[in-house]
């Protein structure tokens, strides 16, 4: 016989998946469980600049409310997000009705789209990794998706090379 509270737990966690993408905190019952089961950000997403290591040097990034790096993926366009199925439950959208900057001095817009009211800085939509934590950048240059910096400047996937193919990342998401 199964134990009831792991059955819930296992239908909580299926439930939280389809219903946008549920990061590691939020599954865990973290300040963002709440927001993560509706699939929507209910208060305004707080984008705001933090320093941290990429690629081997310190960055000045855009991090959300809870202090996840922020993402912008290259191929999407300014009023449409490309990033769909598989790949939006593992980079779930950023999204609020009326979000707010601090320390960031870029301009924030909301695009109404299949992800509900997503969040854009200086025109890129913004997105955070399931495997990162607070303070962690492990999706740096994985398939087209880079850290969000203050002037949105793409930054070197190497420390060494610069330029060149990012690194295979040693998460396992590799797709």
């Amino acid at each position: 016989m199964r134990h009831p509270k792991l059955v819930i737990a296992a239908i909580g966690l299926a439930g939280l998946a389809a219903a946008g993408g549920a990061t590691a905190a939020a599954a865990a019952g973290g300040p963002s469980a709440s927001k993560a089961a509706t699939g929507h950000h209910a208060a305004a997403a707080t984008v705001r600049t933090t320093q941290t290591t990429v690629a081997g040097k310190t960055e000045t990034i855009l991090v959300n409310a809870g202090g996840l790096p922020l993402y912008f993926y290259r191929p999407d366009t300014q009023a449409r997000s490309l990033v769909t199925g598989g790949v939006a439950a593992l980079w779930p959208a950023l999204t609020s009705a009326a979000p707010t900057a601090s320390g960031a001095t870029g301009k924030l817009t909301v695009v109404n789209d299949a992800h509900g009211h997503q969040v854009a800085y200086n025109g890129h939509l913004l997105y955070t990794f399931v495997s990162d934590h607070a303070g962690q950048v492990t999706g740096q240059g994985v398939q087209s998706f880079f850290v969000a910096t203050p002037g949105l400047t793409p930054i070197a996937s190497s420390p060494a090379a610069g330029t060149g193919p990012a690194a295979s990342p040693a998460n396992g998401y590799g797709y």
